[in-house]
Order: C-alpha cells, then structure tokens, then sequence
C-alpha cells in the first residue's frame, strides 16, 4: 500500500459555492516534497491538516476530525472510465491519493500510518455538495456519486509528522466492528435505517456523524419504521 501523491489547494474565487467566502480549495494538485500534517484544531475556527492547504468553508470542512481527505486512486480510475475523461491525483479535492489501500472499506477507527512518522484514524465519510459537484461539472454529480457509494474518507491526526508521494502506508488497527467507511456514508444518504449500528464505532466516529445517529435513534426509539 502507497501513497501515491499529496495534494494541496489554494484559495480560488469561483461561482458555484455557497461558502461565505465566496471560493474554494477543493481544486487540489499534487506537490513535491514533504508536506506536514498535524491536528488544525477545532471544527469551526480550524482548516486543513496539511500545511498549505486552503479550507474556504470552515462552517462544512476541515477541523480535528476531518483533517484529512484520502480517496484510491482505485476509485479515481472507475470515475475515469464511467465519465470517459482523465482524473489526475486530487480531483476528487482529496488531499491523499493512495494504491493498494480500500478507502471507502476501512473501518472507522481504523489506523493507519504513512512513511516513518504520521498516523492518522478514519472518523467517517466525505459527503458530496454542491462545491464539490460545481468542480467536476458532471451533471447530476451529487447523485452520480451517492449512488457509487465510494466516498473516501476523513481522518484525524494521531501522531504528526510529515509525508511525501511514495510513501508506504500500513495499517495499525482495524477495529472488530461492521462500520465501514461506506457503511456509514450509506447510513448518511440512501439507508438511514443503518444509523443505530454506525454508533458501534464508538469515540472514533466523527462527533457529527454520532450525534446525528443518536438523533435518530432518539427520534425512533419504540418504533418499527423510519
């Protein structure tokens, strides 16, 4: 398992956002060199986890448990065959371009490390908007992409340090539990009846994605349907 590149964007003015600043980081290239990660802080006043990163929306994005953005390039590779067009590292806008690695397959909790230094944990799942479908330009992309149900996947920082392309990626811990990745983004979008079982996960569940389970078991205890 590697990663392949490490990607990083800028601040970019663009009409199809609803951030209050008006642009977007999500168009993501590739950089040379190491990069260095650590927890940014808090979701609401912090962005990304990488240095020279740029988070525009920080009401959505970035903070202690989302990080950091990892997406296969597995995955990149069957976009590029359903839409007929070349994806290059980061055009997902994810910060991690990794081989050999099942993203939208590993378990929340799940740790892994790159290089010699950084290990991050898998906290949930990305959830397409209407930036992220604005920088593609696919028509239908929100639900095109729900409908893959191969998200790729927050993390937070555990131990910082720094990574480069090429790095080798092993994973530490892989809990004994069903919440997957995309398990708990299905549980998110198309199949909330799954949400009681994302809180098997436990602490390492992004506190959003548990509080909005509880949300929904409260709403439903007693009942049959949702």
């Amino acid at each position: 398992m590697e990663l392949l590149s490490v990607n990083v964007g800028r601040f970019k003015s663009v009409e199809y956002t609803d951030a209050p600043s008006g642009g977007t980081g999500i168009d993501k290239r590739p950089v040379e060199g190491p990069v260095r990660i650590a927890a940014p802080g808090p979701k609401g006043g912090a962005g990304s986890g990488l240095s020279g990163d740029t988070v525009s929306d920080l009401r959505h994005h970035g903070g202690d448990d989302q990080a950091v953005y990892a997406f296969a390039r597995e995955d990149l590779d069957a976009w590029e065959r359903e839409l007929g067009r070349p994806l290059a590292h980061g055009a997902f806008g994810e910060n991690l371009t990794t081989s050999g690695l099942d993203v939208s397959g590993a378990r929340i909790g799940e740790r892994w490390r790159i290089g010699g230094e950084v290990v991050l944990e898998v906290t949930s799942s990305r959830i397409p908007c209407r930036t992220f479908a604005g920088h593609l330009g696919e028509k239908g992309w929100v639900r095109r992409f729900t409908q893959g149900a191969a998200p790729g996947a927050y993390l937070r920082v555990i131990e910082p340090g720094e990574v480069r392309a090429g790095d080798a990626i092993e994973v530490l811990h892989r809990p004994d539990h069903e919440v997957t990745v995309a398990f708990q983004f299905r549980s998110a979008t198309t199949e909330r009846a799954l949400l009681p079982r994302t809180l098997a996960a436990g602490a390492a569940l992004h506190p959003e994605a548990a509080a909005h389970a509880r949300t929904y078991v409260e709403k439903y205890r007693g009942t049959d349907s949702a």
